[in-house]
Parts: C-alpha cells; structure tokens; sequence
C-alpha cells in the first residue's frame, strides 16, 4: 500500500508563529517552496503560510512584512496527516479541505515531510489526479 511517507517529499521544516514575513519569504525563496508550516512555542503546529498569503493578506493589504508575523496570519485549524496514512487518506482529506499542501508528521508528532500537487501527479495514475484536481477547484 502506498503511504503518504512514499508520497511526500522531504526536507521540511517549520517556521515559528514568531518570525516576520519578509523573513517567511526569505526562506521560501531560498528553500524554493511557496508554503511553509507554523510552530507555535510548545512546537506544535499551528497554521501553514502560503507565499499567496504573504502578497495578499500582508503586502496588498498595505501592511509592512517585517512587522507582521506568522501567527497573524494563521487561521483555523491546521491539517496534516501522518506517514502511515493511505493514498484515499491523503486525497480525502486534501480534497475535503481543498488544499493543495499537506504537512506531513511522524508518530512522535515531528513534521517530516510535505505532500503538494506536484507529488501527487508524480506518483499516482491519471485517472485519480483527475478526479482530485476536479473535486480541489470545485466551488
């Protein structure tokens, strides 16, 4: 059975909900990814920022981004799943949510990896990137 630890990739890591955007963008540029999951100070996560959430939420809104930090723009509760999860797993909860990334954590609750679009329609056949991507951009 293929599990999400076979989907992901690796070389994940967090920021705290403390850092300013302008250093979130900093590091996705460098880590050349567009999302990065939230530690709050227990090191639990709390949110995920997307580089869209940094240009509309922050930089659209007029606000500068080396004021405001990543705990003011996580919202909600967070998603992920666990390596030992099922493809439909995955998909389901993608889908359900309509998100696109989904951190991935181990059994001690340790983030290990990231599952996105991309590593979905690298690993699984046509036919069920299809149906997913229909079921994500639905309204």
């Amino acid at each position: 059975m293929t599990t999400a630890a076979d989907l992901m990739h690796s070389g994940v890591r967090w920021i705290s909900d403390t850092e300013t955007l302008d250093r979130v963008a900093e590091l996705m540029r460098d880590m050349n990814v567009g999302a990065m999951p939230v530690s709050d100070s227990n090191d639990r996560m709390c949110g995920i920022i997307t580089d869209r959430d940094i240009v509309v939420a922050c930089i659209a809104a007029g606000r500068d981004p080396s004021q405001v930090t990543a705990k003011e723009l996580c919202k909600g509760t967070p998603r992920w799943t666990t390596t030992d999860s099922g493809v439909s797993e995955v998909l389901q909860e993608m889908q359900s949510h309509q998100i696109r990334r989904l951190p991935v954590i181990d059994g001690d609750k340790r983030l290990v990896g990231m599952i996105s679009e991309s590593d979905l329609a690298g690993r699984l056949p046509e036919e069920q990137i299809a149906a997913f991507v229909g079921r994500i951009y639905a309204d």
